[in-house]
């Protein structure tokens, strides 16, 4: 079993089945390969799922010839008293590259794979861009593209609202407390195009009451002007996929 962890079809090759050993370790190549490139290619697509159920697929097979390597070596050792090494315990340090696939795999797939992804990570880099005048020289815009520019133009007028006392004591303190009030709500028009919009928010207590009988009170987002929309598009992407992004951007 030991054997069969390290590198698929070296029990085999262990137990004198040559070409039966050389099958799986054949196997296990093409399918390493089939998960690189599948992830380079549909990893950030609506395809997403793909890379990461073959790589789970790979693991449960990796698992299953492991133990089927375990029972067709106790079936040649017969009648030995030897008591061999908890296989239960050997087995178990799959659960290393279970873990490793199933939660590193979400740390850098699935960037474009849905509008919400792709606002989530445009928002992320949103507070990185300097704010910048709606009518500057040309030479000032150089180097950003239509996206980065509306966004930088937002982020002006959310500066002047903050100099006229109309956002938190603090907004001018840093460039993301200016997006601290800002809400993004997504509207899925069709399975390839959204739009999103940016909303200046102010948060308002109202009365609640549970089962008529417990009154209490809840902070509710009221929308107090739009500073931002985007229109999202799905084009087309690798091996038939689609990968979202913002094509369209503007102040408002």
């Amino acid at each position: 079993m030991r054997l069969a962890l390290i590198g698929w079809g070296l029990a085999d090759l262990a137990m004198g089945r040559t070409r039966r050993g050389v099958a799986w370790l054949a196997l296990e190549l093409i399918m390493i390969a089939a998960i690189v490139a599948t992830s380079v290619l549909l990893a950030d697509t609506t395809w997403y799922l793909a890379p990461y159920l073959l790589g789970v697929a790979f693991l449960a097979l990796w698992a299953a010839h492991a133990v089927r390597a375990y029972h067709r070596a106790r079936s040649l050792q017969g009648a030995s008293t030897a008591a061999p090494r908890s296989p239960a315990a050997t087995i178990a340090w799959l659960t290393l590259p279970l873990l490793a696939w199933g939660t590193g795999f979400w740390l850098f797939a699935a960037e474009a794979a849905t509008p919400a992804a792709v606002m989530d990570r445009f928002v992320s880099r949103w507070a990185d861009l300097e704010p910048m005048s709606p009518g500057p020289l040309l030479i000032r815009l150089q180097g950003m593209d239509e996206v980065e520019r509306a966004a930088a133009i937002a982020l002006y007028r959310l500066a002047e609202r903050c100099e006229a006392g109309l956002l938190a004591d603090d907004c001018g303190d840093a460039t993301e407390n200016l997006l601290r009030d800002v809400r993004v709500t997504i509207a899925e028009r069709d399975g390839t195009h959204a739009s999103a919009e940016a909303e200046l928010v102010q948060y308002r207590r109202v009365p609640t009451n549970l089962f008529d009988v417990f009154e209490g009170s809840e902070l509710v987002p009221v929308p107090v002007a739009s500073v931002l929309r985007l229109e999202l598009e799905a084009v087309p992407a690798a091996l038939g996929s689609r990968e979202w992004t913002i094509v369209n951007a503007e102040a408002l």
